[in-house]
């Protein structure tokens, strides 16, 4: 591979880490307004699909190919219903940690489930320093010490990474360039879902402010709906989706930290070392020297050959 496609995979991921702690952020504010997980999601794919409609359309073929669909309502509408739902409950460092920071061990448990290989040996310290960041975000569960709720928004963040690690392998082997895929997830999930808003979910658009709703619209609906899933595809192309689910997990400590200042959200000691563990296992795992003391041992996760678009 040239060195100029990895540099540019890893540009891709800075700005997806930069924006998607923007959403965790974000999320988490609109988990405080009367506006409801379905009027949030109403408001990211109206907002989107105006724009895209003035942007180049996917292929007809990704029309008529039924997995296109499923993969709109897998990486997007279910998706997103959970992560909405689930800020009402948890601060925005559980987002980021449970939905990012988990994929390495999702994709590494779906990898495994599809008979491709163990993860290199070289990364195992890695993936145990993720694991530990984990366990510290799970001990006021086990300690009796938990929110009221937050059992909840933790297993529906935890359900909305096994659907996001699922989208990024499927989406991996479609046959379509980033754009195309990011256009038609988007456009498709908004003709699944908002006749069904419309018609029959639960609004609290008449209690918000316009500015909120606003703010909410345009932000949901450009920035994750279209830059992130965008930059977020192109990374996976370039340079697999294992190594870009390792770079996803420094996701946590950008978005954790800046709930401090930002939504007055506490640091605790174990929040800080879940932080702290998962960012220095995702570094662990996406070193390049990983890949090369890695050489010659079974076939591996962090080395699958990626795709060019």
């Amino acid at each position: 591979m040239p060195p100029a496609i990895p540099r540019r995979g890893y540009l891709y991921i800075l700005a997806c880490v930069l924006l998607w702690s923007s959403f965790m952020l974000i999320a988490r504010l609109g988990g405080k307004t009367p506006l409801t997980p379905f009027d949030v999601l109403a408001l990211r794919l109206a907002t989107a699909s105006a724009v895209l409609c003035w942007l180049p359309k996917p292929p007809a073929a990704a029309w008529r190919d039924a997995s296109m669909w499923g993969l709109a309502l897998i990486g997007c509408v279910a998706f997103c219903l959970l992560c909405y739902g689930a800020v009402r409950w948890v601060p925005a460092a559980h987002l980021a940690l449970l939905v990012a920071g988990l994929q390495p061990f999702l994709l590494a448990l779906l990898l495994l489930l599809w008979r491709q290989g163990w993860p290199q040996r070289a990364t195992w310290p890695g993936y145990a320093l993720m694991a530990l960041g984990l366990l510290l975000l799970a001990w006021p569960l086990f300690a009796g010490q938990a929110a009221p709720g937050q059992w909840l928004g933790d297993g529906m963040l935890l359900l909305a990474g096994v659907l996001w690690a699922l989208y990024a392998l499927l989406a991996k082997r479609r046959p379509y360039d980033a754009w195309q895929m990011t256009s038609f997830v988007t456009l498709a999930s908004a003709l699944l879902y908002l006749p069904v808003y419309l018609l029959w979910l639960p609004k609290g658009l008449a209690q918000t402010a316009w500015p909120v709703i606003a703010g909410q619209a345009l932000f949901h609906g450009i920035s994750p709906a279209i830059v992130a899933m965008l930059c977020y595809l192109r990374a996976v192309a370039l340079l697999g989706p294992s190594r870009v689910a390792a770079l996803m997990a420094l996701i946590p400590v950008v978005a954790g930290v800046a709930a401090v200042p930002l939504l007055h959200e506490p640091l605790t000691p174990a929040l800080a070392g879940a932080l702290l563990s998962v960012s220095l296992g995702a570094w662990w795992v996406a070193r390049p020297a990983s890949v090369e003391r890695g050489r010659g041992l079974r076939p591996t996760l962090t080395e699958e050959k990626p795709c060019r678009t």
